[in-house]
């Protein structure tokens, strides 16, 4: 099954590190996704672009608002993810708490709906489509 790992993280952060942190935290996240990798339970990561760079769209009446900026105004952000596969709930929390995100942050950690279960087609198709 896969889990999507969210990382929420106090965007300003990293720009209070020393640059001897900033490298000790890279390295930190790359040791992470090699041991993801490895263990054949990476499906995707990326980092995100900073949260003034957000665009927040929904429908009014039947028409878009369009609001920059995220949906909600928090302490913390969302700043990047995992995309993992994982047996069970339990192994995607482990991965979780391996991450290094969860000692500065949190990780949250979400159940991926499997599309073909709903009779929609799976992401695979919708990609061979495009």
């Amino acid at each position: 099954m896969q889990y999507l790992l969210m990382l929420y993280a106090s965007e300003n952060g990293w720009n209070t590190l020393t640059k001897a942190e900033q490298k000790q935290g890279e390295a930190a996240y790359a040791a992470y996704t090699e041991a993801l990798r490895k263990a054949g339970a990476l499906v995707g990561s990326n980092r995100l672009q900073p949260v003034a760079s957000a665009t927040t769209v929904r429908l009014s009446g039947g028409k878009p608002q369009v609001m920059d900026g995220p949906y909600a105004e928090s302490k913390e952000q969302l700043g990047g993810y995992y995309l993992i596969e994982a047996a069970d709930l339990d192994a995607a929390i482990a991965w979780a708490a391996r991450c290094p995100g969860s000692g500065h942050g949190i990780v949250e950690v979400r159940p991926v709906w499997d599309m073909a279960t709903y009779g929609l087609p799976d992401r695979e198709k919708i990609h061979a489509a495009m």
